[in-house]
């Protein structure tokens, strides 16, 4: 097992390693920029380096400044949590040139997973569903309408790389495509540094379900349940749920079985997650792999009893998977909120500033995740998101009023929170009724 585990990351999901580290005995180093000298995953680590100025390119994105930092600190292993550099295979390679263990997949399997189009192409090869699209990255706008008019419209232009809605243009006619290509192109180059797109079919209301992936170094993959992501705003998850509602007994065992192979075809290590579109007849569709653990993954860890974070450094240690498909038992519903420092009534703003006073909610089934406190600057220079708030219930039905209690309880005074828009959210019928898709609060909030 490692010594020590130097976390290249910041905020909330640093402090959650941080926690992880110290059950398991092992020491862990903080890394931090001049805005996050205050906060609290550099005070609970066992160590805290500061890597540089508060613009994450000099920071938080400076690969040599965080190996120098694992190097000097002499840590035998890096977690990256997610964002920054937690996908990046050039990072895992730096890391491994100087003997660090990188708590993550292998540089090949982060980069086939990070070009959508060969991950797709994987999938084909291995026979599983995948959205009717072009064979690879579109060349040219003439390439783009042929396979358009093949497909039938309405399609969707993606970038090769990245995430997070970035390079991402639905098109409903050749005029639509002749005018967004160009778009989509330069927005994957500046977001990415890839000018590089492919085209899709454009399901209108899926629902956007990921599934937990646990693989040993040795290619045993076993399929910790599913996560429901289909309340997104301009394609940023909102509100995460463990298992998925309303979804058929057999078709949540066939995905799952499907996203086992999908793990297999690329030779999936580490944790990660299989990530499908399902429509309303509940055909469903691959559509990418994330390299890394995602910031819902407390959810299932809430169903399951199992911890992730535990789980991905004991198989970077080489341990074998202790969990057989049959062993994982889902226990009751989970649901997560994300509290971002935003202001919900002007267009989801951001608000940084000083937390005057904050009342975290308590009581049976409720978890908080968070590096806030009275007096903390929320810094302008990162991801608006402060804190997680995870309700477990017996059923779905008990999660949803549990939360909406809990939702109550929460107070953030001094900057601008999305609790309020989170309210509006739990409080819709049709969200109680699981009646959801991934243009749920376009179509119900007009956001």
């Amino acid at each position: 097992m490692f010594k020590k585990i130097l976390i290249a990351n910041r905020a909330e999901i640093a402090v959650r390693i941080i926690r992880a580290c110290r059950e398991l005995g092992i020491e862990s180093v903080a890394v931090y920029s001049t805005a996050d000298r205050d906060s609290l995953h550099v005070r609970l680590a066992d160590t805290s380096i500061c890597i540089g100025p508060p613009p994450s390119s000099k920071s938080y994105l400076n690969m040599d400044a965080i190996i120098s930092a694992a190097l000097v600190s002499k840590c035998d292993a890096l977690h990256p949590g997610y964002g920054f550099l937690a996908e990046n295979a050039a990072f895992e390679q730096l890391c491994s040139k100087n003997g660090i263990v990188f708590i993550g997949p292998p540089a090949e399997v982060i980069s086939l997973s990070g070009n959508k189009s060969m991950a797709l192409e994987a999938m084909r090869k291995n026979r599983i569903p995948v959205i009717p699209g072009s064979d690879g990255n579109i060349k040219d706008a003439r390439h783009a309408l042929a396979c358009a008019r093949k497909i039938g419209y309405p399609v969707i232009l993606k970038a090769s790389f990245g995430g997070g809605g970035k390079g991402m243009r639905i098109c409903s006619n050749p005029r639509e495509m002749e005018s967004m290509f160009s778009i989509a192109k330069s927005e994957s180059a500046s977001s990415f540094g890839m000018a590089e797109v492919y085209l899709e079919k454009y399901i209108k209301k899926p629902r956007h379900i990921e599934f937990q992936i646990i693989a040993d170094n040795n290619g045993d993959a076993v399929c910790a349940g599913e996560r429901e992501c289909s309340i997104q705003r301009r394609h940023q998850k909102l509100l995460e749920e463990a298992p998925a509602g309303n979804l058929s007994e057999r078709t949540r065992k066939t995905i799952r079985e499907y996203a086992v192979r999908a793990a297999n075809a690329v030779n999936y290590k580490n944790l990660g997650t299989i990530e499908f579109l399902v429509d309303e007849n509940e055909n469903f569709y691959f559509i990418e792999i994330n390299s890394r653990i995602q910031v819902e993954h407390p959810v299932t860890e809430v169903v399951t009893g199992i911890d992730l974070i535990k789980e991905q450094i004991y198989m970077a240690a080489g341990l074998k998977n202790p969990y057989k498909a049959k062993e994982i038992t889902i226990n009751g519903h989970a649901i997560e909120m994300r509290i971002n420092a935003e202001d919900s009534e002007h267009n989801f703003s951001p608000s940084p500033g000083k937390i005057t006073d904050c009342i975290f909610p308590l009581g049976p089934g409720v978890r908080i995740d968070t590096f806030i406190r009275p007096g903390f600057i929320i810094p302008p220079f990162y991801d608006s998101l402060i804190a997680k708030l995870i309700v477990w219930g017996s059923s779905r039905q008990e999660a949803v009023s549990r939360s909406l209690r809990a939702l109550d309880e929460f107070s953030i005074e001094g900057i601008k929170t999305t609790i309020p828009f989170q309210k509006k959210i739990l409080s819709n019928q049709r969200f109680q009724e699981g009646n959801i898709h991934t243009h749920f609060i376009e179509e119900q909030f007009g956001l």
